[in-house]
Protein backbone atom coordinates (compact mmCIF):
# COMPACT_ATOMS: atom_id res chain seq x y z
CA UNK A 1 0.00 0.00 0.00
CA UNK A 2 2.88 2.57 1.02
CA UNK A 3 4.34 1.51 -2.41
CA UNK A 4 0.54 2.31 -4.35
CA UNK A 5 0.93 5.58 -2.99
CA UNK A 6 4.45 6.67 -3.23
CA UNK A 7 4.23 5.67 -6.96
CA UNK A 8 1.74 8.36 -7.41
CA UNK A 9 3.00 10.94 -4.87
CA UNK A 10 7.03 11.39 -5.89
CA UNK A 11 6.47 12.08 -9.06
CA UNK A 12 3.20 14.93 -8.17
CA UNK A 13 5.57 16.21 -5.54
CA UNK A 14 8.07 16.18 -8.13
CA UNK A 15 5.85 18.07 -10.99
CA UNK A 16 4.14 20.34 -8.39
CA UNK A 17 7.31 21.58 -6.33
CA UNK A 18 8.75 23.00 -9.62
CA UNK A 19 5.83 24.81 -9.97
CA UNK A 20 6.50 27.46 -6.12
CA UNK A 21 10.30 26.76 -6.96
CA UNK A 22 9.99 28.65 -10.83
CA UNK A 23 7.66 31.19 -8.77
CA UNK A 24 10.76 31.83 -5.94
CA UNK A 25 13.11 31.88 -8.94
CA UNK A 26 10.87 34.54 -10.60
CA UNK A 27 10.76 36.55 -7.03
CA UNK A 28 14.34 35.90 -6.64
CA UNK A 29 14.85 37.79 -10.08
CA UNK A 30 12.81 40.78 -9.92
CA UNK A 31 13.60 41.27 -6.36
CA UNK A 32 16.96 42.13 -7.23
CA UNK A 33 16.35 44.45 -9.94
CA UNK A 34 16.29 47.98 -9.04
CA UNK A 35 12.59 48.79 -7.62
CA UNK A 36 9.97 46.42 -5.93
CA UNK A 37 7.47 47.44 -7.76
CA UNK A 38 8.30 44.05 -9.97
CA UNK A 39 7.59 41.95 -7.76
CA UNK A 40 4.01 43.70 -6.46
CA UNK A 41 3.26 44.03 -10.76
CA UNK A 42 4.03 40.02 -10.60
CA UNK A 43 1.62 39.86 -7.48
CA UNK A 44 -2.03 42.06 -8.70
CA UNK A 45 -0.89 40.21 -12.18
CA UNK A 46 -0.78 37.09 -11.16
CA UNK A 47 -4.18 37.42 -8.26
CA UNK A 48 -6.36 37.70 -11.79
CA UNK A 49 -4.86 34.65 -13.11
CA UNK A 50 -5.68 32.78 -9.97
CA UNK A 51 -8.87 33.45 -10.23
CA UNK A 52 -9.70 32.77 -13.59
CA UNK A 53 -6.96 29.76 -14.20
CA UNK A 54 -7.61 28.56 -10.39
CA UNK A 55 -11.42 29.20 -10.74
CA UNK A 56 -11.49 26.60 -13.83
CA UNK A 57 -9.23 24.46 -11.51
CA UNK A 58 -12.34 21.94 -11.48
CA UNK A 59 -11.38 20.68 -14.68
CA UNK A 60 -7.97 18.95 -13.53
CA UNK A 61 -10.07 17.51 -10.02
CA UNK A 62 -13.10 16.00 -11.40
CA UNK A 63 -11.23 14.70 -14.60
CA UNK A 64 -8.76 13.17 -12.33
CA UNK A 65 -11.73 11.90 -9.89
CA UNK A 66 -13.95 10.50 -12.64
CA UNK A 67 -11.41 9.08 -14.85
CA UNK A 68 -10.20 6.95 -12.02
CA UNK A 69 -13.22 5.66 -10.56
CA UNK A 70 -13.79 4.93 -14.74
CA UNK A 71 -10.49 2.98 -14.47
CA UNK A 72 -11.98 1.19 -11.03
CA UNK A 73 -14.75 -0.02 -13.10
CA UNK A 74 -12.39 -1.07 -15.81
CA UNK A 75 -14.99 1.26 -17.76
CA UNK A 76 -12.13 2.16 -21.59
CA UNK A 77 -15.38 4.13 -23.07
CA UNK A 78 -16.00 6.34 -19.99
CA UNK A 79 -12.22 6.86 -19.83
CA UNK A 80 -11.91 8.41 -23.28
CA UNK A 81 -15.79 10.64 -22.95
CA UNK A 82 -14.03 11.89 -19.52
CA UNK A 83 -11.54 13.14 -21.29
CA UNK A 84 -13.35 14.94 -24.52
CA UNK A 85 -16.05 16.22 -21.95
CA UNK A 86 -13.21 17.97 -20.06
CA UNK A 87 -11.02 19.25 -23.23
CA UNK A 88 -14.27 20.54 -24.61
CA UNK A 89 -14.78 22.60 -21.53
CA UNK A 90 -11.67 23.65 -21.59
CA UNK A 91 -11.20 25.22 -25.28
CA UNK A 92 -14.64 26.86 -24.38
CA UNK A 93 -13.84 28.54 -21.11
CA UNK A 94 -10.47 30.06 -22.88
CA UNK A 95 -12.36 31.17 -25.69
CA UNK A 96 -14.52 33.11 -23.51
CA UNK A 97 -11.75 34.21 -21.29
CA UNK A 98 -10.06 36.36 -24.39
CA UNK A 99 -13.04 37.41 -25.75
CA UNK A 100 -14.13 38.90 -22.58
CA UNK A 101 -10.21 40.26 -21.93
CA UNK A 102 -10.89 44.23 -21.44
CA UNK A 103 -14.21 43.60 -19.40
CA UNK A 104 -11.80 41.21 -17.22
CA UNK A 105 -9.18 43.41 -16.65
CA UNK A 106 -11.41 46.42 -15.97
CA UNK A 107 -13.33 44.62 -13.52
CA UNK A 108 -10.58 43.16 -11.61
CA UNK A 109 -8.18 46.57 -11.53
CA UNK A 110 -11.04 48.18 -10.57
CA UNK A 111 -11.52 45.75 -7.01
CA UNK A 112 -7.56 45.96 -6.11
CA UNK A 113 -5.52 49.10 -4.82
CA UNK A 114 -1.94 49.28 -5.87
CA UNK A 115 0.24 52.10 -6.60
CA UNK A 116 0.07 53.66 -10.23
CA UNK A 117 3.57 52.18 -11.04
CA UNK A 118 2.45 48.51 -10.19
CA UNK A 119 -0.62 48.30 -11.46
CA UNK A 120 0.33 49.52 -14.89
CA UNK A 121 3.12 46.88 -15.20
CA UNK A 122 0.44 44.31 -14.14
CA UNK A 123 -1.82 45.40 -16.55
CA UNK A 124 0.65 44.81 -19.22
CA UNK A 125 1.52 41.40 -17.87
CA UNK A 126 -2.10 40.57 -17.83
CA UNK A 127 -2.83 41.64 -21.34
CA UNK A 128 0.61 39.14 -22.82
CA UNK A 129 -0.39 36.16 -20.40
CA UNK A 130 -4.25 36.33 -21.26
CA UNK A 131 -3.42 34.44 -24.35
CA UNK A 132 -1.70 31.43 -22.91
CA UNK A 133 -5.41 30.43 -21.61
CA UNK A 134 -6.01 27.69 -24.00
CA UNK A 135 -2.91 25.89 -23.25
CA UNK A 136 -3.57 26.24 -19.60
CA UNK A 137 -6.91 24.54 -19.49
CA UNK A 138 -6.10 21.96 -22.07
CA UNK A 139 -2.91 21.25 -19.64
CA UNK A 140 -5.50 21.13 -16.56
CA UNK A 141 -7.72 18.49 -18.77
CA UNK A 142 -4.59 16.03 -19.51
CA UNK A 143 -2.87 16.53 -16.61
CA UNK A 144 -6.36 15.36 -14.62
CA UNK A 145 -6.44 12.66 -16.43
CA UNK A 146 -3.27 10.94 -16.70
CA UNK A 147 -3.78 11.19 -12.78
CA UNK A 148 -6.83 9.69 -13.34
CA UNK A 149 -5.17 7.03 -15.34
CA UNK A 150 -2.69 6.36 -12.12
CA UNK A 151 -0.33 7.62 -14.25
CA UNK A 152 1.64 10.25 -11.88
CA UNK A 153 4.81 10.58 -14.52
CA UNK A 154 3.49 12.11 -17.88
CA UNK A 155 2.07 15.00 -15.54
CA UNK A 156 6.17 14.87 -13.55
CA UNK A 157 7.61 15.13 -16.98
CA UNK A 158 5.05 18.00 -18.76
CA UNK A 159 5.78 20.10 -15.18
CA UNK A 160 9.35 19.76 -15.37
CA UNK A 161 9.09 21.00 -19.56
CA UNK A 162 6.98 23.96 -18.87
CA UNK A 163 8.76 25.18 -15.69
CA UNK A 164 12.31 24.34 -16.69
CA UNK A 165 11.35 26.26 -20.55
CA UNK A 166 9.76 28.93 -18.50
CA UNK A 167 12.92 29.33 -16.25
CA UNK A 168 15.01 29.83 -19.53
CA UNK A 169 12.93 31.89 -21.20
CA UNK A 170 12.33 34.40 -18.20
CA UNK A 171 16.32 34.46 -17.80
CA UNK A 172 16.56 35.46 -21.76
CA UNK A 173 13.46 37.91 -21.91
CA UNK A 174 14.78 40.03 -18.31
CA UNK A 175 18.62 39.61 -18.37
CA UNK A 176 19.13 39.27 -22.42
CA UNK A 177 16.44 41.57 -24.17
CA UNK A 178 15.61 43.67 -20.76
CA UNK A 179 12.55 43.07 -20.28
CA UNK A 180 11.25 43.27 -16.24
CA UNK A 181 7.62 41.48 -15.45
CA UNK A 182 6.27 41.44 -19.37
CA UNK A 183 9.50 39.11 -19.59
CA UNK A 184 8.21 36.94 -17.11
CA UNK A 185 4.56 36.92 -18.75
CA UNK A 186 5.37 36.01 -22.48
CA UNK A 187 8.32 33.05 -20.85
CA UNK A 188 4.65 31.70 -19.02
CA UNK A 189 2.58 31.62 -22.56
CA UNK A 190 5.12 29.82 -24.35
CA UNK A 191 6.23 27.64 -22.10
CA UNK A 192 2.59 26.82 -21.66
CA UNK A 193 1.87 25.95 -25.15
CA UNK A 194 4.80 23.63 -25.30
CA UNK A 195 4.02 21.75 -22.28
CA UNK A 196 0.05 21.39 -23.96
CA UNK A 197 1.92 19.98 -27.34
CA UNK A 198 3.99 17.57 -25.32
CA UNK A 199 0.84 16.15 -23.49
CA UNK A 200 -0.74 15.98 -26.58
CA UNK A 201 2.05 13.92 -28.20
CA UNK A 202 2.01 11.76 -24.65
CA UNK A 203 -1.14 10.95 -24.89
CA UNK A 204 -1.44 9.65 -28.96
CA UNK A 205 1.94 8.00 -28.28
CA UNK A 206 0.53 5.59 -25.57
CA UNK A 207 -3.01 6.16 -24.83
CA UNK A 208 -4.43 6.10 -28.53
CA UNK A 209 -6.39 3.23 -28.76
CA UNK A 210 -8.73 4.70 -26.34
CA UNK A 211 -10.03 6.76 -29.62
CA UNK A 212 -11.41 3.93 -31.07
CA UNK A 213 -14.24 3.82 -27.61
CA UNK A 214 -14.81 7.40 -28.03
CA UNK A 215 -18.19 8.57 -29.56
CA UNK A 216 -19.75 12.21 -30.14
CA UNK A 217 -23.34 11.40 -28.76
CA UNK A 218 -22.34 9.39 -25.59
CA UNK A 219 -20.13 12.36 -24.29
CA UNK A 220 -23.15 14.43 -24.80
CA UNK A 221 -25.32 12.00 -23.03
CA UNK A 222 -27.43 13.92 -20.84
CA UNK A 223 -27.04 12.39 -17.17
CA UNK A 224 -23.44 11.79 -17.82
CA UNK A 225 -23.01 15.63 -18.63
CA UNK A 226 -25.36 16.79 -15.36
CA UNK A 227 -23.20 14.58 -12.94
CA UNK A 228 -20.23 16.43 -14.94
CA UNK A 229 -21.59 19.82 -14.37
CA UNK A 230 -22.96 19.08 -10.59
CA UNK A 231 -19.06 18.29 -9.90
CA UNK A 232 -17.58 20.80 -11.34
CA UNK A 233 -20.35 23.36 -9.75
CA UNK A 234 -19.03 22.34 -6.75
CA UNK A 235 -15.51 22.44 -7.21
CA UNK A 236 -15.52 25.54 -8.82
CA UNK A 237 -17.64 27.16 -5.74
CA UNK A 238 -14.91 25.93 -3.32
CA UNK A 239 -12.14 27.08 -6.16
CA UNK A 240 -13.38 30.19 -6.28
CA UNK A 241 -13.76 31.02 -2.56
CA UNK A 242 -10.59 29.43 -1.78
CA UNK A 243 -9.16 32.17 -4.18
CA UNK A 244 -11.13 34.92 -2.95
CA UNK A 245 -9.51 34.25 0.62
CA UNK A 246 -6.33 33.97 -1.19
CA UNK A 247 -7.07 37.57 -3.03
CA UNK A 248 -8.52 39.19 -0.33
CA UNK A 249 -5.20 38.56 1.69
CA UNK A 250 -3.64 39.97 -1.15
CA UNK A 251 -5.54 42.72 -1.88
CA UNK A 252 -5.55 44.19 1.82
CA UNK A 253 -1.98 43.70 1.60
CA UNK A 254 -1.52 46.30 -1.08
CA UNK A 255 -4.24 48.62 0.68
CA UNK A 256 -1.66 48.45 3.78
CA UNK A 257 1.56 49.54 1.24
CA UNK A 258 3.67 48.42 -1.44
CA UNK A 259 6.38 47.00 1.27
CA UNK A 260 3.70 44.89 2.90
CA UNK A 261 2.34 43.84 -0.37
CA UNK A 262 6.03 42.56 -0.99
CA UNK A 263 6.66 41.65 2.01
CA UNK A 264 3.50 39.05 2.24
CA UNK A 265 4.18 38.16 -1.29
CA UNK A 266 7.38 36.96 -0.39
CA UNK A 267 6.31 34.94 2.70
CA UNK A 268 3.12 33.46 1.05
CA UNK A 269 6.01 31.24 -1.04
CA UNK A 270 6.12 29.34 2.11
CA UNK A 271 3.08 28.49 1.85
CA UNK A 272 2.97 27.39 -2.04
CA UNK A 273 6.08 25.45 -1.09
CA UNK A 274 4.41 23.29 1.25
CA UNK A 275 1.13 23.31 -0.51
CA UNK A 276 2.50 22.48 -4.13
CA UNK A 277 4.40 19.25 -1.83
CA UNK A 278 1.48 18.12 -0.27
CA UNK A 279 -0.46 18.01 -3.09
CA UNK A 280 1.58 15.25 -4.00
CA UNK A 281 -0.37 13.43 -1.67
CA UNK A 282 -3.52 14.76 -2.72
CA UNK A 283 -3.28 14.07 -5.99
CA UNK A 284 -2.34 10.23 -5.32
CA UNK A 285 -5.27 10.28 -3.11
CA UNK A 286 -7.42 11.69 -5.88
CA UNK A 287 -6.22 8.62 -7.75
CA UNK A 288 -6.31 5.64 -5.45
CA UNK A 289 -9.75 6.77 -3.54
CA UNK A 290 -11.39 7.27 -6.99
CA UNK A 291 -10.41 4.09 -8.06
CA UNK A 292 -10.82 1.90 -5.22
CA UNK A 293 -13.98 4.14 -4.90
CA UNK A 294 -15.18 2.84 -8.59
CA UNK A 295 -14.37 -0.69 -7.59
CA UNK A 296 -16.45 -0.41 -4.06
CA UNK A 297 -13.58 -1.76 -2.13
CA UNK A 298 -14.06 0.23 1.14
CA UNK A 299 -11.84 -1.64 3.15
CA UNK A 300 -8.73 -0.81 0.91
CA UNK A 301 -10.25 2.73 0.56
CA UNK A 302 -10.45 3.06 4.53
CA UNK A 303 -6.37 1.37 4.83
CA UNK A 304 -5.30 4.62 1.86
CA UNK A 305 -7.10 7.16 3.33
CA UNK A 306 -5.08 6.45 7.06
CA UNK A 307 -1.85 5.77 6.01
CA UNK A 308 -2.24 8.94 3.40
CA UNK A 309 -2.96 11.22 6.74
CA UNK A 310 0.19 9.39 8.52
CA UNK A 311 2.43 10.39 5.48
CA UNK A 312 1.11 14.38 5.56
CA UNK A 313 1.32 14.71 9.22
CA UNK A 314 4.91 13.31 8.87
CA UNK A 315 5.58 15.68 6.61
CA UNK A 316 4.13 18.75 8.18
CA UNK A 317 6.25 18.41 10.92
CA UNK A 318 9.44 18.54 8.97
CA UNK A 319 8.46 21.62 6.98
CA UNK A 320 7.30 23.07 10.55
CA UNK A 321 11.12 22.74 12.06
CA UNK A 322 12.62 23.86 8.52
CA UNK A 323 9.87 26.98 9.04
CA UNK A 324 10.79 27.47 12.31
CA UNK A 325 14.27 27.72 12.76
CA UNK A 326 15.66 28.23 9.38
CA UNK A 327 12.35 29.89 7.49
CA UNK A 328 14.62 33.24 7.63
CA UNK A 329 17.61 32.41 5.85
CA UNK A 330 15.32 31.78 2.99
CA UNK A 331 14.24 35.58 2.73
CA UNK A 332 18.04 36.36 1.94
CA UNK A 333 17.79 33.77 -1.22
CA UNK A 334 14.82 35.80 -2.74
CA UNK A 335 15.73 39.21 -2.40
CA UNK A 336 18.63 41.98 -0.72
CA UNK A 337 16.17 44.28 0.00
CA UNK A 338 16.71 45.37 3.69
CA UNK A 339 13.56 46.79 4.56
CA UNK A 340 11.74 44.15 3.23
CA UNK A 341 13.58 41.41 5.00
CA UNK A 342 13.54 43.42 8.16
CA UNK A 343 9.57 43.51 7.94
CA UNK A 344 9.17 40.00 6.64
CA UNK A 345 11.24 38.69 10.28
CA UNK A 346 8.49 39.94 12.12
CA UNK A 347 5.94 37.98 10.25
CA UNK A 348 7.42 34.49 10.49
CA UNK A 349 5.91 32.52 13.41
CA UNK A 350 2.78 32.57 10.70
CA UNK A 351 4.14 31.02 8.18
CA UNK A 352 6.34 28.84 10.40
CA UNK A 353 2.46 27.07 11.86
CA UNK A 354 1.22 26.73 8.50
CA UNK A 355 1.81 23.06 7.43
CA UNK A 356 0.77 21.44 11.20
CA UNK A 357 -2.99 23.24 10.64
CA UNK A 358 -3.12 22.57 6.75
CA UNK A 359 -2.15 19.95 6.02
CA UNK A 360 -5.56 18.06 6.44
CA UNK A 361 -7.83 20.25 4.79
CA UNK A 362 -5.12 19.15 1.82
CA UNK A 363 -5.46 15.29 1.86
CA UNK A 364 -9.54 15.88 2.84
CA UNK A 365 -10.21 17.82 -0.80
CA UNK A 366 -8.04 15.01 -2.72
CA UNK A 367 -10.01 12.58 -0.78
CA UNK A 368 -13.33 14.12 -1.14
CA UNK A 369 -12.68 14.57 -5.09
CA UNK A 370 -11.46 10.67 -5.94
CA UNK A 371 -14.72 9.96 -4.08
CA UNK A 372 -16.76 13.13 -6.57
CA UNK A 373 -18.45 13.71 -2.86
CA UNK A 374 -17.79 17.98 -3.81
CA UNK A 375 -20.82 18.86 -2.24
CA UNK A 376 -19.01 18.66 1.00
CA UNK A 377 -16.24 20.13 0.04
CA UNK A 378 -18.36 23.12 -1.15
CA UNK A 379 -19.84 23.60 2.20
CA UNK A 380 -16.66 23.64 4.27
CA UNK A 381 -15.07 26.31 2.28
CA UNK A 382 -18.49 28.24 2.34
CA UNK A 383 -17.98 27.66 6.01
CA UNK A 384 -14.57 28.84 6.28
CA UNK A 385 -14.97 31.72 4.37
CA UNK A 386 -17.98 33.57 5.10
CA UNK A 387 -18.32 32.75 9.04
CA UNK A 388 -14.44 32.16 9.49
CA UNK A 389 -12.33 34.25 7.78
CA UNK A 390 -14.39 37.42 7.08
CA UNK A 391 -15.69 37.74 10.50
CA UNK A 392 -12.02 37.21 12.32
CA UNK A 393 -10.55 39.89 9.54
CA UNK A 394 -12.68 42.71 10.29
CA UNK A 395 -12.61 41.97 14.41
CA UNK A 396 -9.05 41.79 14.48
CA UNK A 397 -7.53 44.21 11.49
CA UNK A 398 -7.69 47.43 12.99
CA UNK A 399 -6.08 46.49 16.31
CA UNK A 400 -3.32 44.19 15.07
CA UNK A 401 -2.88 45.27 11.26
CA UNK A 402 -1.07 42.83 9.42
CA UNK A 403 -0.66 39.90 12.17
CA UNK A 404 -4.67 40.40 12.32
CA UNK A 405 -4.42 39.42 8.26
CA UNK A 406 -2.26 36.38 8.77
CA UNK A 407 -4.27 35.02 11.98
CA UNK A 408 -7.69 35.70 9.70
CA UNK A 409 -5.67 33.64 7.02
CA UNK A 410 -4.58 30.61 9.06
CA UNK A 411 -8.02 30.47 11.22
CA UNK A 412 -9.63 30.21 7.75
CA UNK A 413 -7.49 27.03 6.94
CA UNK A 414 -7.05 25.05 10.06
CA UNK A 415 -11.20 25.73 9.99
CA UNK A 416 -11.14 23.65 6.49
CA UNK A 417 -9.41 20.76 8.40
CA UNK A 418 -11.90 20.37 11.06
CA UNK A 419 -15.07 20.81 9.38
CA UNK A 420 -13.76 17.98 6.44
CA UNK A 421 -13.03 15.77 8.95
CA UNK A 422 -16.63 16.17 10.93
CA UNK A 423 -18.10 15.52 7.60
CA UNK A 424 -15.80 12.80 6.83
CA UNK A 425 -16.80 10.75 10.24
CA UNK A 426 -20.21 12.00 10.44
CA UNK A 427 -22.83 9.32 8.44
CA UNK A 428 -25.06 12.17 7.28
CA UNK A 429 -22.37 13.36 4.96
CA UNK A 430 -19.84 10.66 4.81
CA UNK A 431 -19.33 9.71 0.78
CA UNK A 432 -18.58 5.92 2.34
CA UNK A 433 -22.09 6.04 3.75
CA UNK A 434 -24.26 7.70 1.09
CA UNK A 435 -22.23 5.25 -1.64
Amino acid sequence: MNKSILKLAIPNIISNITVPMLGLVDLAILGHLESEIYIGAIALGSLVFNFIYFGFGFLRMSTSGFTAQAVGKDDSKEVILVLSRSLFTAFSGSFLIILLQIPIAFISFSLMEGSPEVELLAREYFFIRIYAAPATLGLFALTGWFLGMQNAKFPMILALIINVLNLGLNLIFIYGLGLKSDGVAWGTLIAQYAGFICGSILFYRYYKNYISFWNRKAMMQFEALKKFVVVNRDILIRTLLLLFAISFFTAQSAKIGDTTLAVNTLLFQYFFIFSYLIDGFAHAAEALVGKYFGAKDFNTLKKIISRIFLFGFIISLIFTAIYVFAGKYLLFILTDNEKIINQAADYLIWVGIIPVITFAAFLWDGIFIGATATSQLRNAMIISTLLIFLPSYFLTFQSFANNGLWFSLLLFMASRSVILTIFYFRKSTSFLVKS
